[in-house]
This record gives C-alpha cells, structure tokens and sequence, in this order.
C-alpha cells in the first residue's frame, strides 16, 4: 500500500499496472514523476505541441472539482481526466525538449542570434547573393564563431541546412544512449537499496558489484567516449574522428584501431573487456556455491545438535553458531523438523538454472535494453520530420505567393494544418510516445530492481465480506 494523492495517483496507477510492489520493496513511482514526462518529452519535443498539450492538461487541473462531480461520461475522457496531472508534466517537458531542438511546429526561433557567419568566408557578399544563391556551404573552420555557441539548444541555422538530419541523427543518437545507460545504472543502484533493507549482503556481493562493473566496462565505457569524442575533436580534426559503433565493435573482436580517441586506449579497453568477462561467471557462480556451502553447513550443524553422544555444551554451541550465521531469531522459534524440512528444500540445480536465467538475462539485457531507448532517437526524429512534412504540405503554395491569393489560401488551409496537427502530432503520436515511454519504465529501468510480485492491500470490511458473500 502506498499513499498517494492527486498528483501522484497517475503515476503509482502506471507502477501498478506492470505489478503491485512486494512488501517494503522500493517504489518506483516517484523517481518516474520527473522520469516518465522527461523521456516522453524526449521522443515529444516541439515548443508548439508541448504548449497545445500543456494548456489542455491545465484546463483540466482548473476545473478539476466541476468534472470530478460529473457522474457518467465515456471511459476514454475518464482516462484523460485521470491522467491530466502526467499529461501537464509531459507538455511542460516536452517545450523545455523543444527549446534544446529548437523546434516549434517545425519550424526553429532565433532568439540569441546564430553563431555562424558569412562575413570571413564571403566579405564582399551581398543580401541579393543570398537569395538568388541555391545552397552556400560554411566551413565551421571559418564560418563558425569560435567560443560563442548557441546558449541554449541547436543553432537556428541549422533548421534551414540541407545536412540538418545528418546533425540531428547524431545528436539524438547519442543523446538516447547517454540517458539510457544513465537511467539503467540508476535502477541498478537503486537495487542495492533493496538489498540493504532486507539485509541480504550475498545479493550486494554476487549480483550488484559484478553488475555495475560489467554496465560500466561496456556501455559505461560508450557513454565516456561520446563525450570525449565530443569535447576532443573540433571542427579541423574531424576527418580523425573514429566511428563509436566500429570502435566498440573493434573492443570485443581485439583489433587495433584505425584512429585512437586517446593515448593508451588500446590498454584501457582490454582491462574493460577483462573485467566484463570477468563479471559473468561471478553472477553465474558465486551466489548457488555459497548457498550450497551454508546448506551443507547447516546441515553438518543440525546433525551435531541432534547426536545424543555431544554434550550438553556442545549442543548449544552449534545452536549459537547456527543463529549467527544462519538463522533469523525468529526461524529459532520454529521447530527443529520443520527447519530441517525447510532446509532440506534447497535444490543446487534450481538455485544454479535460476541464477543461469538472471545472468543471461542482465548480460545481453545491457545490450540489447541499450539499443531500446534508441527508440528516443527514432520516435523524435519521426516527429520532427512528420512536423515538417505537415507544414510543407499545407502551407508551401500559399507562403510561395507573393500576392493576396497567398493570404486567402493560408487562411483556408489552415484549419486543415490545426486538424493534422491535432490528429496525428498530438493525439497519435502522443499515444505513440506514451506507450513506447511505459515499455522503457517496465522493461529496462523497472527490471533492475523491481520484481512487483506483491498483493494490494485490502482494508479488513465488513461490507466487502458481505458482498463477496452475496456474489
């Protein structure tokens, strides 16, 4: 049972919906309060459509007494309404998403003015160069003022480049994998809590340590070369910029780079590798050998308390010994034959085939939970693109007239533009980042520490007893 209100009723009902949290295992709702709008966001962002569903969630919040009152009505506005306090944050994230793009209806804002120039390329060009010019290629080299970037997301000029999609696949690429790695290493963390609290140290030493060690040697080791790639090399260096999927890909096979990021990277890279080979057998092993040696043990102890030949010392220095290392007080309550039929339930093989079954599982899991959240880079670029498209298709003739026909054709056509807009940006591509953002939560963050295997708690009722009764 957990206690929730208003506001954070929505986000437990998700939690729930994968499974009802075991008793005092950790809550992953509140970390997905800021978690869930961010990455919605992520596949989401246009300052626009942030906007339109930002409003229409706070519409909602403000009249939240008058529709609560309302008795009846369909189930998918029940729905909406239920959700108005996620839908409010998925908006306000997906316009601070659109300002890092830059994107509003497609289109980019020059707020803080470009920081490219024509001038040290060109000097002597003019604006009529400019317009009856088809395409003018910059060399960041000279073009690029140096020292001043944008402040705050993409460069508007960037919105009119014909290369614009090579730049932003880049960029949105890299971007999924760093939240992604990030997010599953915060979940592994996140299990040592867990771990702490039901005291089970064999967990923290045979299955936490080797786990951050292994996310780390691998996809840890991805993330530390995307920003040294980015912070290294300049504009006059990148034709030496190595490709991250070769390098990596070059890690696992032992071949020597064409180009090295750093000095001594050869050696770092076999000592990751070693560790992460290293790793799976600890997972694999470590845990089934100590649970087998304290079943021996604990067998070879209960057989000498139970031998009339030992003394009366020697019986209660094994029943000690035996609850020290052991047993709970509370299991020394029960009988001995039922802690020795309990005992006795321990099977190597399971124990062995299930922990065979987490470590595969976790091992290819940072792989290929990896390559999911580039479903970020994918389903933005499909709504940056279908934006785009959208807008060309509605308003190309009538802003390429010169006359008042144009102004009458973009008055028509503008309704249209709103119902596409509203239709498939909002409403279908909304629902389409909603359900990709539930599978990230369940699978590759809510998997590395939340087995949601529990019972919802029912309140003890008199009336409940009658109705269950009657039915």
């Amino acid at each position: 049972y957990h206690k929730t209100n208003k506001f954070t009723k929505g986000f437990q009902v998700i939690v729930d919906a994968y499974g009802m949290a075991d008793y005092r295992e950790v809550n992953p709702a509140p970390w997905a309060i800021i978690t869930f709008p961010f990455l919605f966001a992520v596949m989401f962002g246009d300052i626009g459509h942030g906007l339109i569903m930002f409003l229409f969630a706070l519409w909602m919040v403000i009249n939240e007494r008058r529709f609560a009152a309302q008795r009846g009505g369909s189930e998918i506005w029940t729905t909406i309404f239920a959700g108005r306090y996620i839908i409010l944050l998925m908006g306000f994230f997906s316009c601070y998403t659109g300002f890092l793009y830059n994107d509003i209806f497609s289109k980019s804002v020059n707020i803080f003015g470009s920081s490219w120039t024509l001038r040290d390329t060109w000097p002597n060009i003019t604006d009529n160069t400019i317009r009856t010019t088809a395409t003018l290629q910059l060399d960041p080299n000279t073009a690029f003022i140096a020292g001043s970037p944008y402040p705050l997301g993409i460069d508007p000029i960037w919105n009119v480049a014909k290369n614009k999609i090579t730049l932003m696949n880049s960029y949105k690429m890299k971007l999924s994998v760093i939240l992604g790695v990030t997010q599953m290493m915060f979940g592994v963390f996140i299990s040592l809590f867990n771990h702490l609290y039901f005291k089970n140290p064999l967990n923290i030493i045979a299955e936490f340590i080797p786990q951050v060690i292994f996310l780390s040697a691998i996809m840890g080791y991805l993330v530390f070369m995307i920003f040294f790639k980015w912070i290294a090399f300049h504009a006059s260096r990148s034709s030496e910029a190595p490709s991250l999927l070769i390098t990596l890909i070059d890690m696992f096979l032992l071949k020597k780079h064409v180009f090295d990021l750093y000095a001594g990277q050869e050696i770092i890279e076999r000592v990751l590798l070693v560790l992460a080979v290293i790793c799976i057998p600890w997972m694999l092993l470590m845990k089934p050998l100590i649970l087998r040696s304290r079943h021996r043990r604990h067998q070879v102890l209960m057989v000498a308390a139970d031998d009339p030949e030992t003394g009366e010392d020697d019986c209660d220095t094994a029943k000690v010994i035996d609850h020290d290392e052991l047993q709970t007080e509370a299991e020394l309550d029960k009988p001995e034959s039922s802690v020795i039929e309990e005992e006795e339930e321990f099977e190597f093989s399971e124990a062995f085939i299930h922990q065979t079954i987490h470590t595969i599982e976790y091992c290819l899991g940072c792989i290929s939970h990896t390559a999911s959240y580039l479903r970020l880079w994918a389903l933005s670029l499909a709504h940056s693109e279908l934006s785009e498209v959208l807008w060309n298709m509605a308003f190309r003739i009538g802003l390429a007239s010169s006359s008042y026909v144009g102004t009458a054709i973009c008055f028509l056509i503008f309704a249209a533009w709103a119902f596409g807009t509203i239709a498939i940006l909002l409403v279908m591509e909304g629902l389409s980042a909603f359900l990709h953002t539930l599978r990230l939560h369940w699978v590759e963050f809510q998997s590395k520490f939340y087995s949601g295997n529990g019972i919802p708690f029912q309140p003890f009722s008199f009336a409940t007893i009658i109705d269950n009764r009657d039915e």
